[in-house]
């Protein structure tokens, strides 16, 4: 079990589902209790324990158990995991047949794989076999010793196997791994093993509302405990996601400092972790900007690199109720890609497709401050983070690259799409144009100011390249040699329209699309302009290779 990051009231969340999900301990100990009440009852009665052995029952009401169990959990891999070791083991012995832990292991990963090929996609499969095999290799490196005292130090062998072994595969997963997972695991998982989750089963045999008091203050004291916890300062390592290739080294790495004593240096394999934590990507240059436009969907959301500075333009959409683009995107990408702290984010306007994912981004990322053209009144006004309006001709400079805000203008009225921010980036290889959902209106105003304001390299096209924007006048003006449109796939809208695209490409621009493309990464630096489409270099057999 980790935790997740402690920032705001959503990694307290996060942090909690981990803590009561469904764990092997809970399969074993429910398959235990019913194994052993079903061998007591059998063996109770003479003819049918003549029929057949009660030690075979108490094995065939243990697999049954675990099975319904794991069933009503959800089939998670890691109860599927526990479940069919469980059930090879007990099959082992209905044979009279012997079966090595790690024998029973390798046939519940091939059982796995046969049921469902696609676990090898889900984090829990490799924390989950992973972390079995690391105690399987610490148990044979160090056999158990007995007697009063030495389960401590059991158990600390056991937790260090866990963390060391897991630890890369969190860092390339999830860009995290907690610091008091020891201490948590040490009182959350008993505590919830082996007396919540009992009573609560207990509760719904015996419908006593003591039992259900007791288990529920139980948990309001441990999650109490819990939130504290992940609270702490020090509670999380966060740092960039590594290669592959380092996770890799490193997984190999805890391998061989497990394996068993005789073997000489195997501290040697716990270096390779130094370069691991100290992993960061490498960042732009002075006054260059490296450039990201989410795929977020019908929506935008891009990501502005400088030197040492971050921009977010706009926070995509919300799915629904209970996500959206700024929890299940962006705030992902930014901790991915090294990104600790905004120091600016722009909302361009009170559309849900630009600013649906703020109140995520906001509740759970720091951000310095924040530029919007969202009214006094707005919920997301409310935020305690330092906020001013958009106006044009506000600048400023970050390592050596311009930020100017080109609209709305103080005098300037209209609908939620006309008063969008627009923002100008100047680097040493081009400008940058990020225009909202502004319309012709907006742009004739932007045009009357002087179209020399709005000459960019790069356009990332107004309102998604719909037929309501991106006038004649205003294409020409911007005289992009790029232009990147953001769109859902197969939008109800049909963005980007056709003649927009044309206009655009006749103009002299190359054409993006986050639909076809996915993410698109745009460097600009001293050697010249670099593009990278995600769907293209991650390639994937259910993408068209001929987008």
């Amino acid at each position: 079990m980790q935790l997740c990051t402690p920032d705001g009231q959503q990694g307290k969340l996060c942090f909690a589902r981990h803590v009561i999900s469904i764990s092997g301990l809970h399969v074993t100990l429910i398959a235990a209790l019913l194994a052993w009440a079903a061998g007591g009852i059998w063996r109770r009665v003479p003819r049918l324990a003549l029929r057949l052995p009660a030690q075979k029952v108490a094995l065939l009401a243990g697999v049954l158990a675990a099975a319904g169990y794991v069933l009503l959990a959800g089939s998670g891999v890691p109860a599927q995991r526990t479940l069919y070791m469980l059930a090879v083991a007990a099959l082992a012995l209905w044979l009279e047949r012997g079966a090595g832990a790690t024998r029973v292991m390798a046939l519940a990963l091939l059982v796995v794989l046969l049921i469902d090929p696609w676990a090898v996609l889900a984090a829990g499969f490799w924390l989950s076999f992973g972390a079995v095999g690391a105690l399987l290799l610490m148990a044979n490196a160090v056999p158990e010793q007995a007697g009063v005292g030495h389960w401590l130090l059991n158990w600390l062998r056991a937790q260090w196997a866990v963390t060391l072994f897991t630890l890369p595969m969190l860092l390339g997963l999830f860009q995290q791994f907690s610091l008091v997972s020891p201490l948590v695991n040490a009182i959350a998982i008993p505590l919830i093993s082996i007396v919540i989750t009992p009573l609560a089963l207990l509760f719904a045999l015996l419908p006593l509302p003591s039992l259900a008091e007791f288990a529920n203050w139980l948990l309001g004291w441990l999650m109490g405990f819990l939130h504290w916890m992940a609270q702490l300062p020090l509670a999380v390592w966060q740092q960039a996601a590594p290669p592959f290739w380092l996770v890799a080294v490193c997984c190999v790495a805890a391998l061989w400092a497990f394996l068993p004593r005789g073997v000489p240096a195997r501290w040697i394999g716990l270096l390779s972790f130094l370069p691991l934590l100290a992993w960061t990507p490498l960042r732009p240059g002075a006054g260059e900007v490296q450039l990201t436009v989410l795929d977020v969907g019908q929506g935008l959301a891009v990501h502005v690199r400088t030197a040492g500075h971050d921009l977010l333009f706009d926070t995509g959409p919300q799915y629904s109720p209970e996500t959206d683009a700024g929890e299940r995107i962006v705030i992902p990408y930014l901790r991915a890609v090294g990104t600790p702290r905004l120091d600016r984010l722009v909302v361009s306007h009170d559309d849900n497709d630009h600013a649906g994912g703020a109140d995520s981004l906001l509740a759970e990322y720091p951000v310095a401050s924040w530029r919007s053209s969202l009214p006094d009144m707005h919920a997301l006004r409310m935020f305690p983070v330092p906020h001013q309006p958009c106006r044009r001709g506000e600048r400023w400079e970050w390592d050596g690259v311009g930020f100017e805000l080109l609209h709305p203008f103080d005098d300037f009225s209209g609908s939620d799409n006309e008063i969008s921010c627009v923002l100008r980036i100047e680097t040493v290889a081009g400008a940058i144009l990020l225009t909202g959902d502004i319309e012709q209106r907006a742009e004739a105003a932007l045009l009357a100011q002087g179209p020399g304001k709005l000459q960019a390299t790069l356009v990332v096209a107004p309102h998604h390249g719909s037929r309501s924007s991106s006038t004649p006048d205003f294409v020409a003006a911007t005289g992009a040699r790029s232009v990147v449109f953001t769109a859902g796939y197969r939008n109800r809208f049909h963005h980007p329209a056709q003649e927009i695209v044309a206009r655009y490409v006749h103009g002299g621009a190359s054409p993006y699309r986050s639909d076809q493309d996915g993410a698109i990464v745009f460097s600009f630096g001293v050697a010249g302009i670099a593009v990278r489409r995600e769907r293209s270099v991650q390639q994937r057999y259910w993408h068209d290779r001929t987008d």
